[in-house]
């Protein structure tokens, strides 16, 4: 028993002797939780620094998207503004080739105005085959019978309205060389009272102002040929055009006259204000502005007329002497409306 009881104080003097051995070998805790720490922080500015890299990193990759972006738009833009300029070009292009080609239509083709309705394709291709091979013929300046016909139609079946009483033509001819031969016939009477007025159909024909003259005040029924005789006694008539509505077909007051010289102008220059269906036709140079005749002092208001209303709208009629106005009234009102503070002031005395 003795012997149990030693074995055991020597082994718990062991182990308290071991404690303490490892109590004293142990280095303090404290200086690795100050390691600890310091090394947190290290790496927290690591992780900082290493997080705005990043971030610097992702916003250079946004730029470059964003410019990549807009250049493949920039791209886009000018490929589609090219591909415009392109269509453009050919528009303007195409329409340019179609003016020439129009314009060389024109020359081969031959206006004739001032035909009667009763004129058909068969009538026009007699009177012009001898001056050459006739491509087509078109009728225009036709008044339809009904409103719901086109003029297309109307031209096709003939139902031109009663009141209409003439139409125009074009001739197409196949070459330029026939459509000029074909002038001859210009002035040429078809019908009782239809003189045919024939020129070529290009803008490029010009007008000569020299021998014409405008017409105005005319009547709006008026017909080529009562405008023709009335200016036959001037000299050579060329041509005579009036300006007429498209849908009607009434004359819309003005034309103009072609004379073979200019001393047929001169001489028309005089028939001015002269009657021609029941009104006086205004003529005067192409080219020449009209200025309304001024009214001669006799006939125009004398401002005296004026002033004498005002004056009576003002003033009584014992206020005149004749014409003049007595002042004497006028002043003594004034002094009577300067003398109304006194009287005001009498009262308050």
């Amino acid at each position: 028993k003795k012997n149990k009881k030693r074995k055991h104080t020597e082994i718990v003097e062991k182990a308290s002797e071991d404690q303490s051995l490892s109590a004293v070998q142990e280095p303090p805790k404290k200086p690795k939780t100050d390691r600890k720490k310091e090394l947190s922080k290290a790496e927290e500015k690591m992780a900082n620094r290493e997080s705005v890299l990043e971030r610097a990193d992702e916003e250079e990759e946004k730029k470059s998207i964003q410019t990549k972006a807009k250049e493949k738009k920039g791209a886009s833009h000018a490929i589609t503004k090219s591909i415009a300029n392109s269509d453009t070009g050919t528009a303007v292009e195409q329409h340019k080739k179609k003016k020439v080609a129009d314009e060389m239509v024109n020359r081969r083709t031959v206006f004739v105005g001032n035909l009667p309705v009763s004129c058909t394709a068969q009538i026009l291709k007699s009177l012009f085959k001898e001056y050459g091979q006739i491509k087509s013929i078109r009728f225009r300046s036709l008044v339809p019978a009904e409103d719901t016909l086109s003029k297309k139609i109307a031209a096709i079946k003939h139902k031109v309205h009663p009141n209409a009483k003439f139409v125009n033509a074009y001739v197409v001819f196949k070459e330029e060389c026939d459509a000029i031969k074909a002038l001859k016939e210009n002035g040429k009477e078809i019908a009782s009272g239809f003189h045919i007025r024939v020129d070529i159909a290009s803008k490029m024909s010009s007008h000569d102002n020299k021998r014409s003259v405008f017409l105005g005040n005319l009547s709006y029924d008026i017909s080529d040929d009562a405008v023709r005789e009335h200016f036959i006694v001037c000299g050579g008539v060329v041509a005579v055009r009036i300006v007429r509505d498209r849908n009607t077909g009434l004359g819309k007051g003005f034309g103009y006259v072609l004379f073979e010289n200019t001393d047929a102008v001169h001489l028309a220059l005089k028939l001015n204000d002269s009657l021609l269906m029941g009104r006086k036709v205004r003529v005067k140079r192409c080219g020449e502005k009209w200025k309304a005749p001024q009214k001669s002092p006799s006939q125009s208001r004398a401002p005296k007329d004026r002033v004498n209303t005002t004056l009576k709208n003002k003033c009584s009629n014992d206020s005149f002497v004749g014409e003049k106005a007595t002042p004497l009234k006028k002043s003594t009102k004034q002094k009577s409306l300067k003398t109304l503070p006194r009287n005001k002031a009498g009262k308050n005395k």
